[in-house]
């Protein structure tokens, strides 16, 4: 199960093809909007959480997994999922600071 595009060069050349990574859910798009006192929606671009930083979340924060437990759960390693969970942190936090939209995208199909 692909989770978006994700390219890799090496001394000019493509470098090695990216593992796929396991996700546990499946979820259909979803965008989480700010709004102020009115509920009128705050103008901003979104931010787009990848399903491996949703699903390394999950596993990390909702389901209390260790980093190394969440890691074999995905299929891969430790240092790859520390990465992609602080790309999602980060993203969270940014959208809750700045007040811009959340959105969720679903996996790849295949």
């Amino acid at each position: 199960m692909g989770c978006g595009w994700r390219w890799r060069h090496r001394r000019g050349g493509p470098g090695r093809p990216p593992k796929d990574r396991v996700i546990g859910f499946s979820i259909k798009r979803v965008t989480f909007v700010p709004v102020d006192e009115r509920g009128v929606p705050l103008p901003g671009e979104p931010i787009y959480l990848m399903p491996d930083e949703l699903e390394a979340l999950r596993l990390v924060y909702l389901e209390g997994l260790t980093q190394g437990e969440a890691a074999e759960r995905m299929g891969v390693s430790r240092g790859t999922l520390w990465r992609v969970l602080d790309s999602g942190r980060r993203k969270i936090a940014q959208a809750l600071v700045e007040g811009r939209p959340i959105v969720i995208v679903p996996p790849a199909p295949g």
